[in-house]
């Protein structure tokens, strides 16, 4: 199929490897930041076969693993009210709250419902005009214009049985806040092409001057990957920093502008808090005033309390790239798609569910002795 088998030419791919060995001279550390890169990387055994001096860690780049567990708590209380269907992306019903999840909530009687658009949760409000559709608004810029059409078809419609439970996040403040941390330890990234499709990449241009790092926007085979981390090695060696596009075949530097206009129109950026990160200030999207009156939070009145994530989890360090999930004593063990602790080993995009798809069974005797199992 043309744009992914030649993007999975072993040939190439072996080649492009040896380029990268070829050019490095010492260690460097880069970090992917989308959860689609993490689990090509993994599943394609690319970090193994990279030089033994470059490290590839893991970001914050899966948006249902950076949802706090507070967050949670929130969707669980407003899919408890006897009045709501609660509409979400399958892979949030199972990410745990404190006490329970949404999956747990759908069993006690709550009308919980999976979609695959929140255009899906729209036509429900239609066909269901005596229920109140709150649909649970998870994903980075790519997934925000999608959001934002049917929040702004709702108000042309006059479907006022409509809202969002809004946990949209933005890419660029999270990567500031890695670099910023006294504790990290990321030389460069590999942009998450899809969110440059939407955004476009000029947003990255004074994070690369300020904090010294190199930026490459990266697609999603393993040939994209080679060559995004072959271009940000070469600026590392050659002590540049600056925003390179290896993903020209989808993304242009002003990206969608329509998209943009979209997002801009129905949503405001706002604080947004992140698991393992923190709160982030201009990291999230919120409702514009014009559109208020499809917050949920609004519309019922949720509460904003501080949880305290589980301490068997160590999700946040994995999502800063402090750690491997093959470093969590829970990993595979206490922890796993069955029975998570975190988010990181819920989601399709998460490192944790990428680590225990790919390489569990290779690492099991290892995680064992980790965990002080027998």
């Amino acid at each position: 199929m043309k744009y992914v088998s030649e993007y999975r030419n072993e040939k190439s791919v072996h080649q492009m490897a040896a380029a990268i060995e070829s050019r490095i001279t010492r260690p460097w550390k880069l970090m992917e930041v989308c959860g689609g890169q993490t689990h090509a990387i993994v599943r394609f055994g690319i970090d193994q076969i990279l030089p033994k001096d470059l490290t590839l860690v893991h970001g914050p780049g899966c948006p249902i693993c950076v949802t706090p567990t507070a967050w949670i708590d929130k969707a669980i209380e407003v899919a408890s009210l006897s009045q709501v269907t609660f509409c979400s992306f399958g892979d949030m019903l199972r990410v745990p709250g404190t006490r329970e999840d949404l999956f747990s909530a759908k069993a006690r009687g709550g009308d919980v419902r999976v979609v695959y658009s929140p255009l899906d949760a729209l036509k429900l409000a239609e066909k269901l005009p005596e229920r109140e559709v709150v649909f649970f608004a998870v994903g980075f810029e790519t997934t925000a214009p999608a959001t934002a059409l049917a929040v702004h078809q709702a108000k042309l419609k006059g479907i006022r049985n409509f809202s969002l439970l809004i946990a949209h996040v933005l890419v660029p403040p999270a990567m500031e806040a890695i670099l910023s941390s006294p504790r990290n330890q990321v030389q460069g990234f590999l942009a998450a092409g899809h969110v440059c499709t939407v955004m476009g990449f000029h947003e990255y241009d004074p994070i690369a001057l300020k904090y010294r790092v190199p930026i490459v926007v990266t697609g999603f085979e393993p040939l994209d990957i080679l060559e995004g981390v072959y271009l940000a090695v070469s600026q590392l060696e050659e002590g540049r920093f600056e925003v390179e596009n290896q993903y020209r075949r989808a993304v242009e530097r002003s990206g969608n502008l329509a998209a943009q206009n979209l997002i801009q129109t129905v949503f405001k950026v706002v604080t947004r808090p992140w698991r393992g990160l923190g709160e982030i200030p201009g990291s999230g999207l919120g409702m514009n005033d014009a559109y208020r009156e499809f917050d949920a939070e609004s519309r019922f009145g949720t509460v904003s309390k501080e949880v305290k994530e589980s301490t068997f989890c160590i999700s946040g360090e994995i999502l800063q790239g402090l750690k491997k999930p093959n470093e969590c004593p829970a990993f595979a063990s206490r922890c796993t798609p069955d029975h998570p602790l975190g988010a990181t080993m819920v989601s399709m995009e998460g490192a944790c569910a990428a680590y225990y798809r790919y390489r569990h069974h290779k690492e099991a005797s290892e995680i064992s002795q980790v965990a002080g199992e027998p």
